[in-house]
């Protein structure tokens, strides 16, 4: 199965459903809370420079974006090819 990186932030409902579907694949992932910024949210931002909001998402080396964009891939039925990986 593909990495999977997610940042999020405390009480962010974006991330709560990111992470719900990635839950119900049966997907592993590693959360990094950047809630109170500091080196994780420098290294997010590092991965995907325009990043402005949570959830960004990343599976292996492919930035996702958020969780609107991870859901798009699950209606085109694109998510588990990546999941796959």
């Amino acid at each position: 199965m593909a990495t999977i990186d997610i940042y999020t932030k405390f009480g962010c409902g974006y991330c709560a459903r990111a992470k719900r579907l990635l839950d119900a694949k049966g997907a592993e992932y590693t959360e990094h809370d950047i809630t109170m910024g500091g080196p994780l949210r420098e290294e997010m931002l590092a991965r995907a420079p325009s990043a402005r909001t949570v959830p960004q998402i990343f599976i292996g080396d492919r930035h996702i974006g958020g969780s609107d964009e991870l859901a798009a891939l699950e209606r085109a039925g694109e998510l588990d090819v990546l999941l796959a990986d």
